[in-house]
């Protein structure tokens, strides 16, 4: 194969080479990895049918389609692989502990509450507490994710204890796993009264993906049919062996309303911890962790609940939080106490970031402005170069056109805000989870935390986007310019119904589909010669109904003579009618068509449209 040429350039031969880019990257990118004129590259692309420009952030499928025109091997570079090679540029290490074993101290376990929702997640964490958390949430439902610590007595010695507290319906699913994979330690709620149900494995499949040791919180003892032997022997088919049936895992019967069990519940954690986990760390270096949640705070600008996992994290240190930035102005505790340090395991709130983090976001010390502000600002460029390549849906040249015009592509475009990044990615990924058929698409064009804003509303109406904001409202004049250009703005504080109706709305954009629903049978017994009608059939309706106007075929020993025809003409004596039932006898006209027989069989049948499940 001879190298492609454009223009008479002749452009490099791959012979297998590889080349490694990250998602979203360009052609220019491509082009400096192989020295070669971004501009001809542009010229191959339009060769094989693609309009790209040479600066234009292009999907992993166009990359690898170029890639194989010139013959390079193409290596997309995962965004955790890209960001460890960007730590390692400024010489960080990205979750390691420094020094030796003597410099490591024991630290809190970290624990997450799972399970089905209202088998009492939030209720358990109340007790836990011994605060109301529920009262001021919508649906009952928990709508953000928090983390807390907890102090108590085991053997006589105190012991800390961390909650992160994820939120318990199935719409944060991609919290859980993530609420998990920075957990030492899962809790499983399963009420004794509903046993095992969907969520609870699911909660139980994250915790063994997390690879996570697991206390299970038997809850509800004290309601009418409580059984907690029976939940015992659930769990036991999916590898939870009670300790007192031989197996490792501890079962705990309490009752969250009435505070019960409580105390034995938090010693059965760190008793876990201590028989399965080494939970030590080094206080004495630059911290290191994850970020919990974040929101958008009116008095206090950006802030965000971050887990101190290793180091200690002071007043003043400059933290990157992917990609936000800032140096720490003050750290509140779970009772809103200011605090000067947060040591291994422990939740802060800080203040002093550029903007709202991601939930889930790694965050580090760094020991200059310079160095956060530059991290975060490559990290901020690749995850918008990554986002403008998903957002393209490819077409080659010669289907475009075909495409729009068939009307193969549908696609509901959202802007989804909300109050913390939490909320806003679980809503996001339960979305974009719905399935309708391949017919319909959903994209979500931008998300972000924050009240909706007139550059939402601009951004919508270019592209004809519905709006969502859960539980914020617009601001300034957002919602005049909303109204005024027609732009549709829905506002939900519970998250499931975003969920159901938007799932609605893009049903309606489905195609409808028909299913055929036969109406009854007819026998014929006579025939009647008419010179203006043709021939008349003249029958006995065998089973349903024979309506005017309706379609019908002709069967003629069990076998169909005669498809799609039309019940045009429809009498009882004398009189036309607009339907026969069962038992009587009538005349039907079947138009143009007149090849009938005695014993012949005429059923009729209409297509209605299908409900969409």
């Amino acid at each position: 194969m001879q190298a492609p040429s454009v223009g008479g350039v002749m452009l490099p031969r791959g012979n297998g080479q590889a080349v490694r880019l990250s998602r979203g990257a360009s052609l220019t990118d491509f082009a400096e990895k192989i020295n070669a004129n971004p501009a001809s590259l542009v010229g191959v692309m339009m060769n094989l049918g693609e309009m790209v420009t040479a600066t234009q952030s292009v999907s992993d499928e166009t990359l690898k389609m170029l890639a194989d025109e010139m013959n390079f091997v193409l290596e997309i570079v995962s965004p955790e692989e890209e960001d460890r090679e960007l730590l390692e540029s400024f010489d960080i290490e990205f979750g390691e502990d420094e020094g030796g074993e003597e410099a490591l101290v024991s630290r809190p376990p970290v624990v997450t509450v799972m399970g089905h929702v209202d088998h009492g997640k939030t209720r358990l964490l109340d007790a836990i507490r011994k605060t109301n958390v529920i009262a001021g949430e919508a649906g009952g439902i928990t709508q953000h994710i928090g983390a807390y610590q907890v102090s108590s007595e085991v053997n006589g010695e105190d012991r800390r204890i961390t909650f992160i507290d994820t939120p318990g319906h199935e719409a944060f699913t991609a919290m859980r796993a993530r609420g998990a994979k920075s957990t030492d330690i899962a809790i499983l709620v399963v009420a004794a009264n509903d046993g095992v149900m969907p969520q609870t494995i699911e909660a139980l499949n994250h915790a063994k993906a997390a690879e996570v040791p697991i206390v299970v919180a038997v809850n509800k003892i004290d309601v009418e049919g409580a059984d907690p032997t029976k939940v015992r022997g659930q769990l036991t088919e999916f590898g939870l062996v009670a300790e007192e049936y031989g197996g490792d895992t501890m079962f705990v019967d309490i009752s969250a309303k009435q505070g019960l069990n409580i105390e034995a519940l938090l010693e059965a954690v760190v008793l876990t911890a201590d028989a399965s986990l080494d939970l030590r760390a080094n206080p004495e270096q630059d911290a290191q962790g994850i970020a919990i949640e974040s929101h958008l705070d009116r008095g206090r600008g950006a802030v965000s609940t971050v887990l101190v996992q290793r180091g200690t994290l002071r007043i003043g240190d400059t933290m990157v939080v992917g990609d936000a930035y800032g140096r720490v102005r003050a750290m509140l505790d779970d009772n809103g106490n200011n605090v000067q340090e947060a040591g291994p395991s422990t939740p802060v709130l800080v203040l002093g970031l550029t903007n709202v983090p991601g939930a889930g976001d790694n965050f580090l010390v760094v020991d200059e402005d310079r160095t956060a502000r530059q991290i975060a600002e490559k990290r901020a460029a690749r995850e918008r170069n990554a986002n403008f390549a998903r957002k393209g849906v490819r077409f080659s040249l010669e289907n475009l056109d075909e495409a729009l015009k068939a009307g193969l592509v549908q696609e509901l475009n959202l802007i989804i805000k909300g109050d913390a990044s939490g909320s806003v990615e679980a809503l996001e990924s339960s979305l974009l989870q719905l399935d309708v058929g391949e017919e319909v698409d959903i994209r979500v064009l931008h998300r972000g935390v924050g009240a909706v804003t007139e550059s939402d509303i601009n951004l919508a109406t270019g592209s004809d986007a519905i709006v969502i904001g859960f539980n914020v409202r617009a601001a300034g004049r957002a919602e005049q310019m909303a109204e005024r250009e027609g732009v549709d703005v829905r506002y939900y504080s519970v998250i499931y119904q975003a969920i159901e109706e938007i799932e609605a709305a893009l049903k309606g954009m489905l195609k409808p589909e028909y299913e055929e629903v036969e109406l009854g049978t007819a026998e014929i017994r006579e025939i009647f010669r008419s010179s203006k009608l043709g021939n008349i059939a003249g029958v006995l309706v065998r089973s349903g109904e024979v309506k005017r106007n309706t379609k019908a075929r002709l069967l003629r020993d069990g076998k169909v003579i005669a498809e799609n025809l039309n019940i045009s003409g429809l009498r009882r004596f004398k009189d036309d009618v607009t339907e026969i039932r069962e038992g009587f006898e009538g005349g039907i006209n079947l138009g143009n068509f007149n090849d009938i027989k005695i014993d012949d069989v005429i059923a009729t049948y209409e297509m209605r449209e299908k409900p969409r499940g």
